[in-house]
């Protein structure tokens, strides 16, 4: 059965929501085939496909052209694709504009938006458009050079209480969830019983209503990860030795054999009549 924003509303407080990145159709067909209920594409993709340092560097059009491809692979899962930055901090004309183009053009069925209570305003005006709304709050990737680095947030009561009253306000501006990243679990858990609507953590705790990981971290693909990555595969390893595998057999000549060639009827009398 299709995920839907319905789905997550429903989930509240009755099952909880799995979500894992994706940015191109075969990984896509993949988390789908898995039963998935949402699928980001991230703008974690400037580092983990483009090799940026950041996720800053990351355009419209590279999540339009990535998100594009998701939606030809998933059949099931809420395609859920991110706000790059400056898509939405140059006013809300602008912002439901972009909004608009990663539904129309990239497939996306919901966009994810970073910041809180002072960007209530695109979330409304998004809604009212009908284009569904996530929230990201906590450590926002965007707004790294404004904290100093990758840290974890709410470590004071007043940095705590900002987070909670920016979940409040993002809810009643209409956002379907909530993604807390980097947030220390007993914040996370308050608010997830404060709100109505779903929360998704990453680097938040087990309260949250949900969980998302970065398909490349969970597997072992993405060299170091992050204290909050548990991987639940190591695929890089057996890559680098199918990859080795292939290299020695192409310089022995041992692959391919007879057995990947194609074969026609009269081959041998065809040869005989070629000058």
């Amino acid at each position: 059965m299709a995920n839907t924003v319905a789905t997550f509303r429903a989930a509240k407080g009755v099952s909880r929501l799995s979500m894992l990145t994706a940015y191109d159709y075969t990984m896509a067909r993949l988390v789908d085939e898995a039963g998935i209920n949402c699928i980001l594409v991230g703008d974690s993709l400037g580092m983990v496909m483009l090799g940026h340092d950041s996720t800053l560097k990351v355009t419209m059009e590279d999540m339009i052209h990535h998100c594009a491809a998701v939606a030809r692979g998933a059949k099931n899962a809420l395609i859920l694709c991110d706000m790059p930055f400056m898509s939405s901090q140059n006013g809300i004309e602008n912002t439901v504009r972009n909004a608009g183009r990663l539904v129309q053009k990239g497939g996306a069925q919901a966009v994810k938006m970073e910041g809180g209570q002072e960007f209530c305003g695109e979330i409304k005006a998004m809604v009212r458009a009908s284009i569904p709304v996530m929230a990201h709050l906590g450590l926002t990737p965007q707004s790294v050079n404004a904290f100093g680095g990758y840290k974890v947030q709410g470590k004071t009561r007043a940095a705590a209480q900002k987070l909670l009253d920016d979940a409040r306000a993002v809810q009643d501006a209409g956002a379907f969830a909530v993604l807390l990243e980097c947030v220390p679990v007993m914040i996370a858990k308050k608010i997830t019983e404060t709100l109505e609507v779903p929360t998704i953590g990453i680097g938040a705790g087990p309260h949250c209503d949900g969980q998302v990981l970065v398909w490349q971290d969970m597997l072992g693909l993405a060299g170091r990860a992050p204290k909050f990555v548990r991987q639940f595969g190591g695929v890089a390893d057996e890559i680098k030795k199918a990859l080795a595998t292939y290299r020695e057999e192409v310089e022995h000549g041992s692959f391919p054999t007879r057995d990947h060639c194609y074969k026609i009827e009269g081959e041998e009398e065809l040869l005989d009549k070629l000058y």
